[in-house]
């Protein structure tokens, strides 16, 4: 299989990124050191080259009802200009993807229909279309815009303050999880999203990626007296985990449910419209769940993995590690996980496998920082 890239390949390369082969693409994991990134998105900026997700454009007069049938969420509930988190289950109480579903302006369809955008993750983006397609029996239409989208996300609380020089866009009025359309960087039609991956604040740039140069100069430029850093998968990855954020392949997959995975609360088990395992979450919302996700704090330095095994006082097996990392932030080793029922209690202690020998550690309230 060819291996992709975004329209910003060159400029990682020039400016020295580690790049890895992921979910088909070759991409930065990190340009310095993941630590350091992680903390110059914490406390100044960050700016990540996520153009690898997937965007499909779902528009027509039955629009909302192919978004309700195919996510867990109400989209419903959403105006022009506004977003939200949400998951596409299968039909067996599984994730086939968790994504954002934005409401588009009027303008951006025609008289009588409704518009929305689906952001999906890269690896699944294939998977997700075949998967959505096959439920539209509706008067709507899909329009797969991934491969001609650039999608920046400038990240960390002086994020604002950089984009502001860009842009006449109030983008510091711009409440979390709502966006905004207009130029930055003299640039037309980008998408303003206050929406990111990494709980530092900031906000998704989506544009045409036929300007992804003089975009990605300009951020470049204005971020300079504000500490801006490149930031690369690494620390996207350590920045998400402090926050105890999923990500799919780890805490989400197609058997694992959004309410083990403590999102319960994008699922709406009670809107009247159907979807996919509507029934089976209603069930599990109500008599709990085999396993239930948790965050731990290991007792010393040793970082758990995907697929450590989690044990109980006695070294009797309770469930695996989904993600783990040493964090930037607490200068800590720290880790997620499925633990059976009984088993999830903030304060009790652990045992992780790692290899032959079992490592101490404290379950903790999410998020870590």
């Amino acid at each position: 299989m060819t291996t992709k890239t975004t329209a910003f390949h060159q400029i990682h390369i020039d400016a020295g990124a580690k790049m890895v082969p992921f979910a088909g693409f070759d991409m930065p994991v990190n340009y310095t050191s993941i630590s350091e990134e992680h903390l110059g998105v914490r406390n100044d900026a960050g700016l990540f080259d996520v153009s690898h997700m997937g965007q499909f454009i779902v528009k027509g007069k039955e629009a909302i009802n192919l978004v309700q049938k195919v996510s867990s969420n109400d989209a419903s509930t959403l105006s022009p200009g506004q977003a939200q988190y949400s998951c596409l289950p299968n039909a067996d109480g599984g994730v086939v993807d968790d994504l954002i579903v934005y409401r588009l302006y009027e303008d951006m369809c025609s008289e009588g229909e409704q518009a929305y955008m689906l952001v999906v993750n890269a690896s699944n983006i294939d998977k997700d279309w075949d998967w959505i397609e096959k439920a539209n029996t509706f008067d709507t239409k899909m329009i797969n815009i991934s491969d001609q989208t650039s999608l920046l996300a400038l990240q960390g609380p002086k994020a604002i303050e950089i984009l502001k020089t860009l842009t006449e866009v109030a983008v510091a009025d711009i409440p979390y999880y709502e966006f905004s359309k207009g130029q930055v960087a003299g640039i037309d039609n980008v998408l303003i999203s206050a929406t990111g991956y990494t709980g530092s604040g900031g906000v998704e740039l989506y544009f045409d990626k036929q300007y992804s140069q003089a975009m990605w100069d300009a951020i470049i430029e204005a971020g300079k007296p504000h500490g801006l850093v490149l930031a690369g998968l690494g620390c996207r990855d350590t920045l998400r985990l402090e926050k105890g954020y999923a990500l799919y392949g780890h805490e989400l997959d197609d058997e694992t449910s959004p309410i083990a995975a403590r999102l319960g609360w994008i699922v709406k088990s009670d809107k009247s419209d159907d979807f996919f395992s509507k029934a089976t979450f209603s069930t599990e919302k109500s008599d709990g769940t085999a396993s239930k996700l948790i965050g731990f704090k290991m007792e010393d330095r040793r970082i758990p993995r995907q697929g450590y095994e989690i044990c109980d006082m006695n070294e009797a097996v309770i469930g695996r590690v989904t993600s783990g990392t040493m964090s930037p932030s607490l200068d800590h080793a720290i880790g997620m996980g499925y633990s059976k029922r009984g088993f999830t209690k903030v304060g009790s202690s652990i045992l992780i496998k790692i290899r032959k020998k079992y490592y101490p550690a404290k379950i903790v309230k999410l998020p870590f920082v």
